[in-house]
């Protein structure tokens, strides 16, 4: 399974858990879209992408499997982001990154780097309700196209939670770190899983 191929299965995966943003960002890289909503002067400096490293490791550290940074993680959601998405998440993200700067996230020590992201999780919460309500209202707009590119995106710790895991589970050592990868699937058939046995990934 090529990482292309594994941009629509893995949502189901994961329990079908990502936004509509993500869904559709999925669907734009996985057609090869050109950035129709991707503004060319969207980037992140050099300071923010070890901030999303560094956050990305703690979503998914290494221990016993390789962690978010071992499997190419941060370069797959500046990718993303660059590509895929539109303004309203360009905006959120960055705003999520620029809080962090200021508390100057990357000198933090482990406790507190932990701390902070808890906040950020709670925070987070909060604007979740904030921008469901958002998108309810923008749902019988004519107008909706142009106030996607005024409003907010979905909430930086969304984004980073769901574009983390989409990294990883999309890549062949996080495949394989959590599912038994077989890449040539044989006949179909009922097995009893045995204790601690993954679960397979075609």
């Amino acid at each position: 399974m090529n990482r292309r191929n594994a941009l629509t299965h893995v949502a189901a995966l994961l329990g079908g858990a990502f936004s509509a943003p993500t869904l559709l960002a999925m669907k734009r890289w996985e057609d090869h879209i050109p950035g129709e909503s991707s503004p060319p002067g969207f980037t992140l400096t050099e300071n923010q992408k070890l901030l999303v490293a560094e956050i990305a490791e703690m979503i998914i550290p290494r221990t016993s499997t390789p962690g978010a940074k071992d499997v190419g993680v941060p370069a797959f959601i500046v990718m993303m982001l660059q590509d895929c998405y539109k303004t309203p998440e360009h905006k959120s993200f960055l705003e999520g990154l620029s809080r962090l700067e200021k508390i100057q996230f990357l000198h933090l020590d482990a406790a507190q780097k932990t701390d902070a992201l808890k906040q950020v999780e709670i925070d987070a919460a909060e604007e979740m309700k904030v921008y469901q309500v958002q998108q309810t209202k923008m749902g019988d707009n004519e107008d909706r196209e142009q106030m996607a590119i005024q409003v907010k995106g979905l909430p930086y710790w969304r984004l980073m939670k769901e574009l983390t895991m989409l990294g990883y589970f999309t890549s062949e050592e996080g495949l394989k770190s959590s599912f038994e990868y077989v890449p040539v699937p044989g006949k179909l058939e009922m097995i009893k899983m045995k204790p601690h046995q993954k679960a397979f990934a075609y």
